[in-house]
């Protein structure tokens, strides 16, 4: 995959964004962390091998709130408008991008959902994407 840049930003513009680096997963995940951090049925993230994200604008509204007790998991969100933000995970060399909060669509597609067993009931159908009970292989 080629390097690409990513731009996006929040909700209210106070904060925008670049990202330098390859698109290497999107997955549709389930998991109860990303279901309270976005207060819908699952989040949809772009994972881009990266180690850094350049805030062209309000990086001084940016909030990070981490789940104590989880490995990786962080929340990343404007303090002004509570959009969720690109997020650094040096555990996996990667930054975990909101897909939502992209200026553009991007050309990687979603791959799967994840943490399908975590779903609730009124969550989306899988449509033609692969489920798995937590990752996938191979992640």
């Amino acid at each position: 995959m080629a390097q690409t840049l990513f731009s996006g930003g929040c909700l209210c513009g106070a904060v925008q964004y670049e990202i330098s680096g390859e698109a290497s997963h999107f997955y549709h995940c389930h998991c109860s962390r990303c279901r309270k951090a976005t207060g819908t049925g699952h989040a949809s993230n772009m994972l881009v091998a990266s180690d850094r994200v350049v805030w062209r604008k309000g990086e001084g509204r940016v909030r990070r709130y981490k789940v104590p007790e989880a490995e990786r998991f962080a929340s990343v969100f404007c303090s002004e408008c509570g959009s969720p933000l690109p997020r650094v995970v040096p555990e996996i060399g990667a930054v975990v991008i909101p897909a939502g909060s992209l200026d553009a669509e991007p050309e990687i597609r979603p791959q799967a959902r994840i943490f399908w067993v975590s779903r609730v009931g009124w969550s989306c159908e899988t449509g033609d994407l692969p489920v798995f009970a937590e990752y996938p292989p191979n992640r």
